[in-house]
């Protein structure tokens, strides 16, 4: 990407021609449509965007350039859905589960945290550049807090994919991964409350109690909206997928293993287009349905289903990380200051220590697993910024504060990867960090009464959800479980012979 930016940029010139080029029309506003009538013939023109007066006699490069830039709505509406819900189909849910208490934390108060640094930061540079002379436009606090929301969202892709190759401690694994998909979603309801923060009054940068609720209840809301709907589309999909599977006397889906893993990709995908903040729902959908649906599926289907999102993801991934090395030559609006870029260096390093080290702490405090300090310091150094940051960054870049945080961004990201994503094999041997551990395996030769009294801790939180799980939505979504006319009260035993498989049985 950065090597075909480069030869874009500045081993390609585009001869000009002015003389087809009108620079005498002034408007007053810049319309999306213009109307143009020469010698009585009308001629409809689109905006294209701007150009600055000392790119007047470079429309031609300009031209070329913006025929390589895309929406940024297509990283929303079309790139981030398959990587989104691949991370929640792909999910080892029996780690995850274990640790859920600790990812939620790290998740929720870690992002909330590292926002609330980064913005802080972000704030004094600003200011300080307001001082010498080097702001040229707007940038207010807000602003600071929706960057600071934007390049909280980690992507440690790198990290994880060298860790799975190396088979790396499974905790710290399960830890990794767990933040890193729950913190996307987070990251992504965060910066649209942070924009929907809206003042009564003529200013509306001004700090707004009211306000701020308002905020923080579109967050809850959108989060949990998202959560519901994404969660009960998986539900639903499983529950088709059994009922068709074994109810239905004409259609045995299983015996079409290309019509149901159609059917389960279109409808996942269907997902995405009910919910507002339709990243989140797509990832409790995965979620769900690698807890449910998945079981239901023939094993081909399995297969192909797996295989499939596992594509997408690469593909997806690898387009957005090839566009960052295109947009840092090719976007026509890049603000570098390094006074800016500076603070926002700082401020990561900052955000991330106030994030993992403290919380790392409380949760050791209840946990007879602890989270020891090298681990600490290896989620420290993971915290890659990736695809997801450059597609919230890249979403709006119309005014002087949203471009030079784009720009920004974009460093932040290519020096993550390339530093710590390349550092990564280097970290694990300095800290002394296990590799080559089987998941699996992970608990043999450890006494049996043990492993029960670690199982029996690590879910305390969550007892109730997993019996409830395992003795009534499993049999009544999937082909697992104890029948549900050993579950449910006799009275109900005509419904329960109704609702479960008879593979239960």
């Amino acid at each position: 990407g950065v090597l075909v930016g480069v030869v874009l940029r500045y081993g390609i010139h585009v001869p000009s021609d002015v003389n087809n080029v009108t620079l005498s029309c002034q408007v007053q506003t810049s319309p999306a449509t213009l109307l143009v009538n020469v010698s009585g013939k009308y001629y409809e023109y689109t905006l294209k965007g701007e150009i600055s007066a000392q790119e007047l006699n470079n429309v031609q490069d300009n031209e070329m350039l913006r025929k390589v830039t895309f929406d940024p709505e297509v990283f929303f509406n079309i790139l981030l859905p398959p990587i989104i819900f691949y991370a929640g189909y792909s999910l080892k849910r029996r780690h995850f589960f274990r640790n859920l208490g600790s990812i939620l934390a790290y998740a929720f108060l870690g992002t909330a945290i590292s926002c609330l640094v980064i913005g802080s930061v972000v704030y004094g540079c600003v200011a300080l550049m307001k001082v010498t002379g080097q702001l040229g436009g707007d940038f207010y606090f807000t602003d600071c807090l929706l960057f600071g929301a934007i390049v909280s969202a980690t992507d440690p892709v790198t990290v994880l994919a060298i860790f799975h190759e190396l088979q790396v401690d499974v905790e710290l694994y399960a830890l990794l991964f767990g933040e890193s998909v729950l913190n996307d979603a987070v990251a992504i309801v965060l910066s649209s409350s942070i924009v929907a923060y809206q003042p009564a009054g003529d200013n509306s940068h001004t700090f707004d109690v009211t306000a701020m609720f308002k905020s923080i209840g579109i967050f809850l809301g959108i989060f949990s909206g998202s959560f519901a709907m994404g969660a009960a589309t998986g539900v639903f999909l499983s529950k088709l997928s059994l009922t068709i599977c074994n109810v239905t006397k004409f259609t045995k889906l299983r015996e079409f293993p290309l019509l149901e893993t159609g059917l389960f990709f279109l409808m996942s995908w269907s997902t995405f287009l009910l919910a507002e903040a339709c990243v989140v729902a797509v990832l409790f959908c995965g979620i769900t349905q690698a807890h449910y649906t998945y079981n239901n599926l023939s094993t081909e289907s399995q297969h192909r289903t797996k295989q499939l999102f596992e594509l997408l993801n690469f593909l997806a991934e690898n387009f957005i990380f090839s566009y960052m090395g295109l947009a840092l030559f090719t976007f026509q609006n890049h603000v570098f200051n390094p006074t800016f870029v500076v603070g926002a260096f700082v401020s990561f390093g900052a955000r991330r220590a106030a994030n993992i080290y403290p919380l790392s702490f409380l949760l050791n405090l209840g946990r007879r697993n602890k989270i020891g300090t090298n681990l600490q310091h290896m989620m420290m150094f993971a915290g890659l910024r990736g695809a997801m940051a450059f597609a919230l960054a890249i979403r709006d870049t119309a005014t002087y504060a949203r471009q030079m945080m784009f720009s920004t961004t974009l460093l932040i990201v290519f020096f993550t990867v390339w530093v710590f994503g390349g550092g990564t094999t280097a970290m694990l041997s300095c800290l002394n960090i296990r590799v080559g551990v089987d998941a699996d395996q992970e608990n043999v030769g450890v006494p049996e009464s043990e492993r029960r009294s670690t199982k029996a801790e690590s879910a305390w939180l969550f007892r109730m959800w997993y019996n409830f799980d395992h003795n009534y939505l499993k049999p009544l979504l999937t082909h697992s479980g104890p029948p549900l006319t050993t579950t449910l009260p006799g009275c109900c035993g005509p419904i329960a012979r109704c609702l479960t498989s008879p593979q239960a049985y």
